[in-house]
């Protein structure tokens, strides 16, 4: 079976992280530090990447950041994405308003993000966009949008790491709060673990007392009994094993976003007369990432079947979120119609483009969607 996602880990991350094991010493230490430097300088960031336990963290500390409470707070979404994007605007208490999504990309659409703001204004606290399969979301038209009312965007760009926008790194021209995934199956993988990138070095800092308990581990000061709390925080922290891993892993990281972004060009070129009407492609797009390389079919049950019956993985990799009784029950009234995401949904799936494959491997997908496409 040909696999759609694979684990990416160093014969040296093992090594790595068994020396923080047997150090005396696993907790937030050293490690976290010399990862989050070479974060910042991998990623062409202008302050720290903080690192936390998870994406969901990072997400969840970008809300409580943009003031996102509890009732009576609303934020603007995506449901086009991983259930744990907005899991954690629901568990503070507050609404989603769902904007529509690109019929193409998935991506949020900006127009769709206007009319929302429009009908709610200034009671909107942030607007949540993710970089669908690697690619950048339009974060100019974006920001012509929200800058009006003042609110603030955060990217989910969980499967989007060393993704550009015109040639500039997402770090310098993506969301305000950007929030990454070092989970198991990414590019980047600290068997898990996640990092958010705040707008200035103000919240940046508040972020990193927030991201355990509200204190400051780097005070000389005893830090569980001389510091005062002045605002709670939560346990976010990413610990020295999962900061080992990661900075062994992160050298290979260009390499495999340049091998994923090779597939897709690979895809782009050999399968890029198929019938339409059977096989859309996602547009090219050099600056993305291409975690996933999702295609839209007339007829996906058909589709995975015949892929399935020539050994090769396909997914839809995440759901709606607006379908699930939980989400449907946060749903703020002021939500905009979604016939872009009713396509999108009704007929995305992903087929295999990561670094592991080889052209052969490539080819046999390649194969398969052209004989489905081109069958009576």
């Amino acid at each position: 079976m040909i696999p759609l996602f694979k684990v990416a880990m160093t014969e040296r991350a093992a090594q790595a992280a068994a020396a923080v094991l047997t150090s005396g010493y696993i907790g937030q230490g050293a490690q976290v530090d010399a990862f989050e430097r070479e974060l910042r300088r991998a990623f062409d960031a202008e302050r720290d990447v903080l690192t936390l336990n998870s994406c969901t963290s990072a997400l969840d500390l970008a809300l409580h950041l943009c003031g996102v409470r509890g009732d009576g707070d609303v934020v603007v979404s995506t449901p086009m994405t991983c259930s744990a994007t907005n899991s954690p605007v629901v568990t503070k208490g507050a609404l989603v308003a769902w904007a529509d999504v690109d019929p193409v990309t998935g991506l949020i659409d900006p127009e769709s993000v206007d009319r929302v703001l429009k009908r709610i204004g200034r009671e909107v606290a942030a607007v949540v966009a993710v970089d669908w399969a690697g690619r950048m979301c339009d974060y100019n038209a974006l920001r012509e949008v929200c800058d009006p009312y003042g609110i603030p965007i955060i990217e989910d760009a969980a499967h989007a790491p060393l993704a550009t926008l015109n040639g500039r790194y997402q770090t310098r021209v993506g969301g305000d709060y950007i929030a990454y995934s070092f989970q198991a199956i990414k590019h980047l993988t600290t068997v898990d673990g996640g990092g958010l990138l705040c707008p200035n070095e103000q919240t940046t800092e508040r972020a990193r007392l927030l991201r355990w308990y509200g204190l400051d581990r780097r005070s000389k000061a005893d830090f569980r009994c001389e510091q005062d709390i002045a605002e709670v925080g939560f346990k976010y922290h990413m610990n020295d094993v999962a900061a080992a891993i990661g900075l062994a892993n992160l050298p290979h990281l260009p390499g495999i976003v340049r091998a994923h972004r090779g597939h897709a060009r690979f895809y782009d070129r050999v399968l890029g007369d198929l019938p339409p009407e059977r096989v859309q492609l996602p547009p090219p797009d050099p600056g993305s990432s291409y975690w996933l390389y999702t295609v839209l079919v007339e007829d996906r049950a058909s589709f995975q079947a015949h892929l399935l019956e020539r050994d090769v993985a396909t997914s839809q990799v995440h759901r709606r979120n607006d379908e699930h009784p939980a989400f449907r029950a946060a749903a703020h009234p002021a939500s905009d119609a979604r016939p872009g995401l009713d396509h999108f949904a009704a007929h995305q799936v992903s087929i295999p483009v990561g670094w592991w494959l080889p052209e052969a491997e490539l080819a046999r997908v390649a194969d398969a969607v052209r004989e489905w496409a081109l069958r009576a």
